[in-house]
């Protein structure tokens, strides 16, 4: 063969290699069909989209084992355009919405939704909780989302919000070059399985008068609980609620509760806390509002042991603070969420993925940005980046659980948009 002719062959072999590169995917469903271990098919879902569809990938249950069980994990996709960013939103628990999520309205993006393992339509035959970890969790992400990027090359980011954040973040530090910026939103990272730093919350935040017409509320309610009670046993009956641990200690939480949850979303001002001076039901009525005894209903928890199975072992919680009640309660210490699982196996907690995780958000962590509510009492356990300039923390002034991009000032909200886009230019 003569060198023309050995030219000639490698300038056909570069050209070819070049088209294969530069040559565009027009046809999703045909590229979809290539992915292993996927079963697909084109839904309606948001109709902003130009494109929707319902995947199920074929997951491991223990990906440290190539013999191991399998189940289906439920994944939507929205698409606009190939060139297009990918959001891929990291859900908590099941997947809620198929609409599109703030961040894929901002930029635009392609839109990527998995669903948590062991929620909903993400379930095993069987439930294996020593295989229900981060880990895991990450692994399946991973794998979900190094299949997409065969179809999308171009810049990734993930988001979640509040379990779904600590889930963003969790994902990112087992595998931190599978997205290029994560946007967790109002997201806990706990390092203890019941933080006390939820409790320096509730004793600190706002002001000392909305603080007083809470803990005013949370003692009339047991100071009048023997008149409250046929209240909260028809409301639960109604309701279809059932209580394991009895009627007695479901009403005693759903007081306790009411602080947390009244900071945490932020539905109520402490101006429409009731007095003694109001009628019973009216007392009942806000109590509820505020504080759902479907908390602590057996049948609304059961979908979510998955939840507070990790929350007991791994990613922390809370406990109930019985100090300032203590006249009115016989318990003799905190009360906390084991009673989801009353007559089974004690969670044992292990929390050293969580303080590593923290030490990796305080040095190594890059291109993250953290949203929060300031009143939120999640947000009580923020993430705490300690002078990591590479990301950026954005706390919402008496923001709650429902704080997002849109509930900032002006001037925020382009500086958070700005550093998205200059991230994305990287």
């Amino acid at each position: 063969m003569n060198l023309r002719n050995v030219k000639f062959i490698f300038v056909m072999i570069f050209s070819l290699f070049v088209i294969s590169c530069t040559t565009k995917i027009n046809n999703l469903e045909e590229e979809l069909g290539k992915i292993e271990n996927l079963r697909f098919k084109k839904i309606k879902g948001d109709t902003t989209f130009n494109e929707y569809y319902e995947l199920y990938f074929t997951q491991k249950i223990d990906h440290n084992n190539p013999k191991s069980k399998t189940f289906e994990q439920r994944v939507l996709l929205g698409h606009h355009n190939f060139d297009k960013p990918m959001v891929v939103e990291l859900q908590g628990y099941e997947i809620w919405t198929e609409k599109a999520g703030e961040l894929s309205k901002i930029l635009k993006a392609n839109q990527l939704t998995i669903e948590h393992r062991f929620f909903k339509n993400s379930m095993p035959d069987s439930l294996d909780w020593s295989k229900l970890n981060i880990k895991q969790a990450a692994a399946d992400q991973h794998i979900i989302i190094q299949a997409l990027k065969k179809i999308y090359k171009t810049k990734w980011i993930s988001t979640g919000i509040s379990k779904g954040g600590q889930t963003t973040i969790f994902h990112r530090y087992f595998y931190p070059k599978d997205v290029d910026i994560s946007v967790p939103y109002v997201a806990p990272l706990n390092l203890k399985r019941e933080d006390p730093r939820i409790h320096e919350h509730l004793n600190s935040v706002a002001d000392s008068d909305s603080r007083n017409r809470i803990l005013a509320f949370q003692k009339l309610c047991f100071q009048k609980k023997e008149k409250l009670m046929p209240f909260f046993k028809e409301y639960a009956n109604q309701k279809q609620y059932s209580f394991l641990m009895g009627y007695e200690k479901a009403f005693d939480l759903t007081v306790l509760e009411y602080s947390f949850a009244f900071w945490q979303w932020g539905n109520y001002r402490p101006d429409d806390i009731p007095t003694k001076d109001e009628a019973l039901n009216k007392i009942f009525k806000h109590l509820v509002a505020v504080s759902g005894p479907s908390f602590f209903d057996d049948k609304s928890n059961k979908p979510h042991w998955a939840f507070f199975h990790q929350a007991l072992t791994e990613i922390g919680m809370y406990d109930y603070d019985i100090t300032p009640f203590k006249k009115y309660l016989a318990y003799d210490k905190n009360l906390t969420f084991d009673h989801v699982f009353m007559g089974k196996e004690k969670r044992v907690f292990n929390g050293e993925n969580m303080n590593k995780i923290n030490k990796w958000l305080q040095t190594d962590a890059y291109n993250m940005l953290f949203i929060y509510g300031e009143y939120d009492t999640w947000s009580a356990t923020s993430v705490q980046l300690n002078g990591n300039t590479k990301c950026k923390k954005f706390v919402n002034p008496k923001g709650s659980h429902a704080t997002r991009i849109r509930n900032f000032k002006e001037e925020t909200q382009t500086e958070i948009i700005s550093t998205l886009e200059s991230w994305l230019k990287d």
